[in-house]
């Protein structure tokens, strides 16, 4: 197999000019009238560089982008284009180039990796069994994306997540599992110097609450459980009648989902006469090491050296992974600062990402098993779905 290293040179100065165009149309989440626009900038970039045509796919959550090379499908290059960032942000930072850098809002989360992985599958000749599929609601928990992301994933049968790399240039081989709880708490409303005890004091009930999910946290095996915003009462002299808290969780094993959950669903009130609600779950199921194995495997070939790194933040990866599809995660843009203002890629490392994208697609392009079987480059494929 031949090392990445002697692979077929891009062009790093039109991947910079597709990233800039990208850049400079602004897609943060939930904006649907900018979503729109940025998928249409996304759609005319990649039948750009590919041909064919991109197909965008209205949702509520925002139009995604999808588009195929064709044939029967074999590998789904998996990526998102809405950001964190507010409307506005551009303007305050816009995209440049500096001292091997590129900045601007979504250059490294994720921008850059879709533009990687465009210009590495225009250096292939054969882009048959290819899709491409660029979401527009990844950042607030692909609610609307979801389900096509796994139809498009069983359908094809090996998925490259073209997120950030980890630290280093390691791609993801893992990720914890992850979402957020909301526990919410009604009391009762009194005067706090004249009838305090006449109240149900949301705030004192919330703090237990706050105590008792912490200890749910098992960080010796990977479970995190952190109460991250609060909010509660009206005045400084009324007993709260209400009080919200939200709780990050982060699990590596679906045993830890299931305890988890389970014990948020459990959780009771310490106060009489107070009433406790619970919303959420964890929404990313893990994603397992052993769904990165056989293509982290390919990677290395190619790639000598190549890193591979178990990370806690999620991505869409954690769905394929979960239904079984072997999916490698992190093969975008190396850089840093994901959601940060100091957010950049380096320029370097375009050429190589890009390239590396291109092997591993044309690995899975000549292993071609049928469903089920495993190839002769050890990628096993799930069987198709039916529906």
């Amino acid at each position: 197999m031949t090392s990445m290293r002697q692979a077929v040179d891009v062009n790093v100065d039109a991947m910079i000019d597709d990233l800039r165009t990208l850049v400079q149309v602004e897609s943060p989440s939930r904006q649907l009238d900018a979503l729109t626009k940025s998928a249409r900038t996304v759609a005319e970039v990649i039948e750009g560089r590919l041909g064919g045509r991109a197909v965008v796919v209205d949702s509520e959550g925002g139009p995604h982008v999808h588009w195929s090379g064709g044939g029967a499908p074999r590998v789904l290059i998996l990526g998102h284009h809405d950001t964190v960032f507010p409307l506005g942000t551009l303007e305050l930072r816009p995209f440049r180039v500096e001292d091997g850098r590129a900045y601007g809002p979504g250059v490294f989360d994720m921008l850059g990796g879709l533009v990687q992985a465009i210009h590495g599958l225009a250096t292939l000749d054969d882009r048959s069994g290819v899709e491409i599929l660029v979401t527009a609601d990844e950042e607030v928990g692909s609610h609307f994306s979801r389900a096509l992301i796994e139809e498009r994933a069983l359908a094809c049968g090996a998925v490259l997540v073209v997120e950030g790399a980890a630290d280093g240039g390691a791609v993801k081989t893992g990720r914890k599992g992850c979402g957020t709880f909301e526990v919410s708490v009604a009391g009762r409303a009194s005067h706090a110097g004249l009838e305090p005890a006449a109240g149900v004091n949301a705030l004192v009930e919330a703090a237990h609450q706050v105590l008792a999910v912490a200890a749910l946290a098992r960080p010796e095996i990977g479970t995190t459980v952190t109460p991250t915003v609060a909010s509660a009462g009206t005045l400084d002299n009324v007993v709260p009648a209400e009080a919200t808290v939200l709780v990050d969780v982060r699990v590596e094993s679906a045993g830890e989902k299931e305890r988890i959950e389970s014990a948020f669903a459990a959780l009771s009130p310490r106060l009489d006469e107070a009433v406790i609600t619970v919303r959420g779950g964890v929404g990313r199921p893990p994603m397992p090491e052993s769904a990165a194995a056989e293509l982290f495997a390919v990677a290395r070939r190619l790639l000598p050296g190549l890193e591979g790194r178990a990370v806690g933040g999620g991505s869409d990866g954690n769905f394929t992974a979960a239904l079984g599809v072997p999916t490698l995660d992190g093969l975008g843009a190396v850089g840093g600062g994901a959601h940060a203002d100091h957010e950049y890629l380096l320029v370097a490392s375009m050429a190589e990402r890009a390239n590396l994208v291109a092997g591993l697609v044309n690995v899975i392009q000549d292993s071609r098993p049928q469903a089920g079987q495993t190839s002769s480059d050890g990628i096993n494929k799930p069987p198709k779905s039916h529906t």
